[in-house]
């Protein structure tokens, strides 16, 4: 292989996140907001881009407008170097059939990676957090000879049945011995016992071995056409799979408390403890590592705005995430993150919750524990995540922990 090797990245963004509902009931999985001003898929890309991978395709699917929409605003490349984001959505190229799962995904969008020509393919998902410096385990890949690598992140032992786990050969670290899809007898690892390696999903192939074991499992009709499920194995049976540990890979201005953090984002209770993650005077992940940055498109809106200082009336925010285009007129928010152009109006408190844009909050009206997304309209004098059956009687979505939800554009009444 060249030393200086031609690189392709697609993002699988077609996700559905049927566990994200109803978050996810009018946009893809990957598109939804998170931390203020960004989208679930602006921390896979900011990523690539950070780490000089420069071509990128999106294959998206499920319910993709807002989703091809934000990446078209926001991501736009120089066509003068010929680098590029682009969201291929299903075509239905070899066949009637939508996606049958990541594997066939990128079988259907071979076109992209042949077109392309290039001499390795990165392959993340869409809606995780974390920060990462994808040509490290580029590097690693490159240096171990293996066809293929995939990722992996420490968890503990007694969650191993909640992952894909990594078993490492004895003999050879950075090569796999087995892939077992949430085991619930796993063995701790060498080094540490009390913690098994779990995939990331994300992958490194050469494109040959791609494109030749891609094939073979389109022609495969029991396999479930999944990167993990069915392409990792084939690897794996034939002793050609290598792993990378997330925990050696150094990301520039990371700090002890958010290096190699990963969350995977796939159900409501995940959603809000990761964007609670971002609030803390040292945060859990840190948005404001200039060193790494992260990339999205809001640009051109006002500042966020505090208005009336009269100590019955006093707008303000504490231990908090406001972002631009807020007013906060009289009431509080405590422990929250807004996105753009919500309105907290006065004598209203908002504590513990996520508001999506362009929320209102009526006078009087309290708000506790809840995720409230785009233009909701919370009516003077009532009151979310206080009585949850309350809440659930007027339709809304609450969860065991009892984070409520509320769908876009409706009004929640007293």
């Amino acid at each position: 292989m060249r030393s200086n090797p031609r690189v392709l990245a697609i993002v699988l963004a077609g996700g559905e996140g049927k566990r994200l509902m109803p978050l996810t009931a009018e946009r893809a999985k990957p598109a939804v907001p998170f931390g203020g001003i960004y989208r679930l898929i602006d921390f896979s890309l900011s990523n690539l881009v950070n780490s000089g991978y420069l071509k990128i395709v999106v294959l998206t699917q499920y319910k993709s407008h807002s989703l091809d929409r934000h990446i078209t605003k926001t991501w736009r490349m120089s066509n003068l170097l010929g680098n590029y984001v682009a969201p291929v959505p299903a075509q239905q190229r070899m066949g009637k059939n939508w996606y049958l799962g990541s594997a066939d995904a990128v079988y259907q969008s071979l076109n992209t990676i042949e077109d392309e020509k290039p001499d390795i393919v990165v392959i993340l998902g869409a809606d995780n957090i974390f920060r990462m410096d994808i040509s490290q385990m580029v590097e690693s890949h490159i240096d171990s000879g293996l066809p293929m690598t995939i990722a992996g992140i420490r968890q503990p032992l007694e969650l191993a049945d909640q992952f894909g786990v990594i078993e490492a050969d004895p003999d050879n670290p950075v090569k796999m011995k087995a892939f077992l899809e949430k085991p619930t007898n796993a063995v701790g690892l060498k080094d540490s016992p009390n913690e098994v390696l779990a995939s990331m999903g994300n992958y490194v192939f050469n494109t040959d071995a791609l494109l030749k074991i891609i094939k073979q499992d389109a022609k495969d009709d029991d396999s479930s056409h999944d990167m993990g499920g069915s392409i990792v194995p084939l690897f794996v049976d034939a002793g050609q799979a290598g792993l990378y540990d997330f925990t050696y890979n150094e990301v520039p201005g990371a700090t002890d408390k958010d290096r190699n953090y990963w969350r995977d984002v796939g159900s409501i209770d995940a959603f809000y403890d990761s964007n609670m993650d971002l609030i803390s005077v040292s945060p859990v992940f840190n948005l404001y590592n200039d060193k790494w940055p992260l990339y999205t498109g809001y640009t051109g809106l006002p500042p966020a705005k505090f208005v009336y200082g009269h100590h019955e009336r006093l707008g303000h925010a504490l231990d908090s995430l406001i972002s631009p285009g807020v007013i906060i007129s009289g009431g509080e928010v405590i422990g929250s993150v807004l996105s753009p152009h919500v309105r907290i109006n006065s004598w209203s408190s908002v504590r513990n919750s996520i508001l999506f844009d362009n929320v209102t909050i009526g006078r009087n009206a309290t708000v506790s524990r809840a995720i409230l997304d785009k233009n909701v309209r919370v009516e003077e004098g009532a009151q979310l995540g206080i009585d949850a059956d309350h809440d659930r009687a007027r339709g809304f979505h609450v969860t065991e922990s009892g984070i409520v939800v509320v769908p876009k554009n409706a009004v929640v009444t007293k």
